[in-house]
């Protein structure tokens, strides 16, 4: 995963997720539980701060290409897919199957952390 692929993520995350914002906030009001309007939201609140991260691994990248940089942003990426996109499917189809897909999305959130604080120790 290059600077240019983490930046297009990004910024399609980016729009999935203002997308996904605005239909929570227009479209599903009325038509789910308070519950699982909850979980959406959160869904598109870890999408939000997720994609500012990869944001700012697709321009790190760009400065400083470093290996631990592109594995954030990959476990950025598959926590995005994983975490927000579990929980959406939760709250429109009500399976609840999906709940345990949720964790390993966090997982991939933490570890994306990991990967990011041991680039800056690195680069010092």
């Amino acid at each position: 995963m290059h600077s240019r692929n983490i930046l297009l993520f990004a910024a399609l995350s980016g729009v999935v997720m203002v997308a996904l914002g605005a239909f929570a906030a227009h479209g599903l009001k009325s038509q789910l539980p308070p519950y699982l309007l909850d979980v959406f939201n959160t869904g598109v609140q870890y999408q939000a701060w997720h994609t500012l991260a990869l944001l700012g691994c697709g321009l790190w990248a760009r400065i400083m290409p470093t290996k631990a940089v592109l594995y954030a942003a990959l476990f950025f990426a598959a926590g995005i897919l994983l975490f927000s996109g579990s929980l959406y499917a939760l709250a429109l189809t009500g399976i609840k199957w999906f709940g345990p897909i949720t964790p390993l999305g966090g997982i991939c959130f933490i570890i994306g952390w990991v990967a990011l604080a041991m680039a800056a120790w690195r680069s010092a």
